[in-house]
C-alpha cells in the first residue's frame, strides 16, 4: 500500500480503488498509481485496492461475480465510504455495485469532474465544470431519483402526471442550454482578447497533469503562480511576459493539465479556457521524464490536442524533472524515441538556457516578414492578413494595397493564392517566397492511451 497523504478534513472519506484491465487496454506496472493520485487529490483516504484482469466486462456489475463479492468484503473490512473505479461505468453498473457493496460508487469520469469542481476559481472555469457535470449527470438522473414516486394526483393535477425525474431532466436540459450560451459568449470574448495581443508572439505550455508546467513557468518568468505536487493544481490559464535573449518579449501561458481518458464533455467545456493554446504561435509540450509511464502520458496529451484540433502547431517537447530520474538509461530511452526533445529541470533550472535558445529559433522559423501586394477590392484577404498576421504598415494606391506584415508560415496558404505579389520585407522588386520546409515536429507515440 502506498503512503497516504491526507489533504482534506480531519475525517476524510475512506476509499477503495478498483480497476478492470481488459486485454486491449495497456496497463502500467502499477495500474492504480494514477487513480491513487486522483483519489488523494479529491480528499479521500485510500484504504484498499482491487484489480481484476478479464476478457470482457460483466454487463451488470462490470466486475465478475467473484470479484464483486471480494470487493464487498474489502469495503466491509476497511469500512470504506466510497469505491472509485478507474473505468467508465454505466448508470446500471453503478447502481448494481452500490447495492452489492453498500458503499457509494464513482467512476473515473465522475472523480475527475469532482476534482475540477473543487479547484475551479474563475467564473469561466466554473461554468465549464458545471456544464460538464450536467452533461455527465443527465443520462444518470434515473439512478439518482429511483427513491421518488410519481407526483400525487388530485384536483389540479389530473393529466399526464409527470415524474420528478422528468421535471429534473427538463430543468437540467434548460440549464445546459443556458450554460452553452453563456460559455459561447465567454469564448467569443476570449477569442477577441487573445487575438488582440499583437505586441508579442505567444507560447503556451501544455502537458500531462503534474508534469511541472507551473514550476517551469515560475522558473522562466518568476510569475509566482501556484505550483503544487498534485494532479490538476492549475485549472485556469495564466499568461506572463517572458524575455528571450536575442529575441525580445514573448507571452507565456500556463494551461490546465491533461490526463488519460479525459472526459470529452470536459474537453469541450474547457475550449474557451484553452483559447491561449489554440491561438499560440508555439506549444511547449512538458512531459515528466521521471515517470515510468511517460510514453503513455505524451500520447495522451497528443490525443487531447487532436480533439481540440490544434495538434498541427509547431511543438517543442520538453522533458522535465530530469533531476528526479533514477538512471541515465531511463532518460536515454525517451530521447531515443524523441531525439529533438529538450531535457530540463524546472526545479533546479538545469537546461533552461538551452530551452530558451530553442524557443527563439522555433519562433524565428515560424514567422516571415513580408511585403504583400493586394487588390484593393480583395477585402477578404486584407481582413485575413489582419487576423492572422501582425500588420506593420499599409500603403493604399490606386491599383494596389501594399501590406507589410509579419505572418506565421502555417497561415500563408490563402495569401499565396490571392495576393498580387509576395516578397521579403524591404525588397524593392517582386521576389516570390518559396514555401519553406516545415520544421520537424515530434509525433505522438503509436501506443495511444
Amino acid at each position: 500500500m502506498r503512503e497516504q497523504h491526507l489533504v482534506s478534513d480531519d475525517t476524510p472519506e475512506r476509499s477503495v480503488l478498483a480497476r478492470l484491465i481488459l486485454p486491449d487496454t495497456p496497463a502500467p506496472e502499477d495500474p492504480l498509481e494514477e487513480l491513487h493520485g486522483l483519489a488523494t487529490t479529491a480528499g479521500t483516504q485510500v484504504v484498499g485496492e482491487l484489480i481484476q484482469r478479464r476478457a470482457s466486462a460483466e454487463h451488470g456489475t462490470y466486475l465478475g461475480k467473484g470479484k464483486v463479492e471480494e470487493l464487498r468484503l474489502l469495503v466491509e473490512k476497511t469500512k470504506a465510504d466510497v469505491v472509485i473505479f478507474d473505468n467508465e461505468l454505466t448508470p446500471g453498473q453503478i447502481r448494481n455495485l452500490e447495492k452489492a457493496t453498500g458503499a457509494k460508487v464513482l467512476d473515473r469520469t465522475e472523480l475527475i469532474l469532482d476534482i475540477f469542481a473543487a479547484g475551479a476559481r474563475t467564473y469561466e472555469s466554473r461554468l465549464a465544470v458545471e456544464l460538464a457535470q450536467l452533461e455527465y449527470t443527465l443520462p444518470r438522473l434515473k439512478r439518482m431519483w429511483t427513491h421518488l414516486s410519481r407526483q400525487a394526483m388530485g384536483v389540479g393535477m389530473r393529466g399526464p402526471g409527470e415524474k420528478q425525474l422528468e421535471v429534473d431532466r427538463r430543468l437540467a436540459q434548460k440549464r445546459i442550454h443556458d450554460l452553452k450560451q453563456e460559455l459561447g459568449k465567454v469564448e467569443s470574448r476570449r477569442e477577441r482578447q487573445v487575438a488582440s495581443r499583437k505586441e508579442a508572439p505567444t507560447v503556451s505550455l501544455v502537458g500531462y497533469t503534474n508534469a511541472g508546467k507551473s514550476t517551469l513557468m515560475n522558473a522562466l518568468t518568476e510569475a509566482g503562480v501556484q505550483a503544487a505536487d498534485k494532479l490538476f493544481a492549475t485549472l485556469d490559464t495564466r499568461t506572463r511576459r517572458w524575455y528571450l535573449a536575442h529575441w525580445g518579449t514573448v507571452l507565456l501561458s500556463d494551461t490546465v493539465g491533461f490526463i488519460r481518458d479525459l472526459p470529452h464533455s470536459l474537453v469541450a467545456s474547457f475550449k474557451s479556457t484553452l483559447e491561449e493554446t489554440r491561438q499560440a504561435d508555439l506549444l511547449l509540450h512538458v512531459a515528466d521524464a521521471s515517470n515510468a509511464n511517460v510514453f503513455d502520458q505524451i500520447s495522451a496529451v497528443y490525443k487531447v490536442l487532436s480533439e481540440l484540433e490544434i495538434e498541427e502547431k509547431d511543438t517543442l517537447l520538453v522533458l522535465n524533472k530530469i533531476d528526479a530520474i533514477k538512471s541515465p538509461a531511463m532518460l536515454n530511452r525517451v530521447l531515443d524515441r524523441y531525439p529533438n526533445a529538450i531535457p530540463v529541470s524546472a526545479k533546479s533550472v538545469k537546461g533552461l538556457e538551452m530551452l530558451t535558445e530553442a524557443v527563439g529559433e522555433a519562433l524565428g522559423r515560424e514567422f516571415l516578414d513580408l511585403d504583400i501586394d493586394v487588390d484593393p477590392g480583395d477585402g477578404k484577404l486584407l481582413a485575413y492578413l489582419a487576423a492572422k498576421g501582425e500588420i506593420v504598415s499599409q500603403h493604399f494606391g490606386a491599383d494596389v494595397v501594399n501590406v507589410r506584415v509579419k505572418m506565421p508560415v502555417a497561415a500563408m496558404g490563402p495569401a499565396r493564392k490571392s495576393a498580387i505579389s509576395i516578397r521579403p520585407a524591404g525588397t524593392g522588386t517582386f521576389a516570390p517566397v518559396e514555401s519553406p520546409v516545415e520544421p520537424p515536429v515530434d509525433t505522438p507515440a503509436t501506443d495511444v492511451a
